[in-house]
Formats: C-alpha cells, structure tokens, sequence
C-alpha cells in the first residue's frame, strides 16, 4: 500500500511536468483552447448571461445602439442582438463539431476501406474526385436546395462537401501503411482484411484525422454562415451567426454593430478551432514543426 502510494506521489509531479513542457512548447493550444472554452460557456450559459429571448420583437426599442441597457444594441426588430449573438453560438458549434463528426467518421471508413481493397479504391475514389472537382460552397447550396431549410440538413450537406478531404487523407495515410512490414506479417499470419484495417492500421491514423476534423469544424462553421447569409442555410427564425449578418446587411451603413458583433464572434471561434488545430499538428508531428 505505502509503495502504491509513492509512486502515485511520483507520476503526478511527472504529469504536471510533462503538461508544462506541451503548454511552454505549444502556446497555440493553451490560446486556441482557452478561447474556444469561452465560446462553449457563452453557448452553454447562454440564458444566464444576462439575455433575454433572441426572439423577442419589441419594435419601440428597436435600432438602439450599444448601451448599458442593451450591451450589444438592438436590431430592427427591437431584439436583442447581445442575446441573439450568444445564442448564436450554439448553432455555429453544433454544426461545426456535427459535421466534424460526420465527416471525420464517414471518411474515416471509406478511407480505410479505399486504401486496402484496390477495385473498392478504383470506385469510390472517381466518386470523391467528382465531389472535389465541385467548389464547396456551391455544392452545400445544390444540396440544401434539394432538401428543407434545417439545422440537421445543414450539418448533412456539409459534412458531404467535406467528406472527400478526409476519405483522400486517410486513403493516403492507408497506402503508405499497408506495404510496411508489420501489416505484411499480419496479413501472412492469416489475419483477416477487418481485423488488419482496424487494429494495425487504424491507430496510425488516429493523430493526423484529429488534426484534420479541427479543419473541418472550422470550415463547417463558415459554410454554415456563408448559407444563412445567402438564405440557403438555417431557418430565418434560428439565430445564427449568418442570420443576424444577412438581416442586418441592408441597413449596415446605419446599424453596422448589428454585423459587428456576430462577425467577431465568429471569427474569433474559427482562429480558436485553428490555432488549436496548428498546435495539435505541431505536437504529433514534431518533424513538420522543424521544417516549418
């Protein structure tokens, strides 16, 4: 029990050591980190930050500029665009990390499959060439038209314009695995083609798809609001990021903090997803940091 107890006393100085030497060598984690847990808080806490019902019409408050009373002014309508602006963050971190998800997922399995079975690869892979050969934004519009206004056909359109990246990463990652040694004993041992994808070559992939579904959740967060802002994306009465800036546009030269403040918030959740993704890249792949 005592010898239990020190060397428990001995890996925690080690661990602290260990997450001093990541922060000190990695800064962009520590900023990008602390902002995105600042944006989490304002989506979770939303209601008790001081908002009120971003829905809530009011027309004889309405276009009155940042205040004590309303800290963000308020819209056309009279909303709350402080409210509006929080709340709005729910919707640009669900849609970012659900097609993250997604699309980590999806092109996770067809790149595995893709890169060990050969007529498989020859298929799908002219299928994710064709989806590439589309700009993404384009061909999130193509979709969301044929389907219903929804956050859920959002997050689906997107991780579909996404998905070839990350199928094209992991194919790759699969191609330069499945000739090396250890997968060739493997597969001499009489392994079988799922066990081998899943347990030999699948963690290998693990460290450079975390650092690409970082990517994609930033990307996921601006399709989003390049589709409310055209009025493809979220329904009109979601408030979302693209929603607040595309009803405001046309009265921008008389209400432009309307924009103002959406657009920052925006901004700034997608330099936190990326700088973390830089930091994570740099951490697991310390070679490209050198290079870099």
């Amino acid at each position: 029990m005592a010898t239990a107890t020190i060397e428990l006393a001995s890996t925690k100085p080690r661990r602290e050591g260990r997450l001093r030497r990541i922060v000190r060598r990695h800064p962009t984690i520590l900023i990008g980190g602390a902002i995105l847990l600042v944006m989490v808080f304002c989506a979770v806490f939303a209601p008790y930050l001081g908002t009120v019902d971003p829905q809530a019409v009011s027309p004889a408050r309405r276009m009155r500029w940042p205040q004590e009373a309303w800290w963000f002014g308020t819209d056309m309508m009279g909303r709350d665009v402080w409210s509006r602006t929080l709340y709005g963050a729910r919707i640009s971190l669900v849609v970012g990390l659900g097609a993250a998800l997604l699309a980590t997922l999806g092109g996770l399995l067809l790149g595995l499959v893709t890169g060990f079975i050969r007529w498989v690869d020859a298929l799908l892979m002219r299928v994710m060439d064709g989806l590439m050969s589309i700009p993404g934004v384009l061909l999130a519009i193509a979709l969301m038209a044929l389907t219903q206004a929804s956050l859920q056909n959002v997050i689906i359109a997107i991780a579909i314009v996404e998905l070839p990246r990350v199928t094209r990463l992991v194919r790759g990652i699969v191609l330069s695995l499945r000739e090396q040694p250890f997968v060739e004993a493997a597969t001499a041992a009489g392994t079988g083609v799922a066990r081998t994808l899943f347990k030999h070559i699948l963690p290998n992939t693990v460290a450079p798809l975390l650092v690409q579904g970082t990517y994609v959740c930033a990307l996921a967060m601006i399709t989003e609001a390049i589709l409310s802002f055209i009025g493809a994306g979220t329904p009109p009465n979601i408030p979302s990021w693209g929603n607040i800036m595309s009803e405001a546009r046309s009265i921008f030269q008389v209400g432009w903090y309307i924009v103002l403040f959406p657009a920052v918030f925006l901004s700034l959740t997608v330099l936190a997803v990326n700088l973390l993704g830089d930091g994570l890249r740099d951490m697991l792949d310390p070679r490209l940091s050198r290079r870099m």
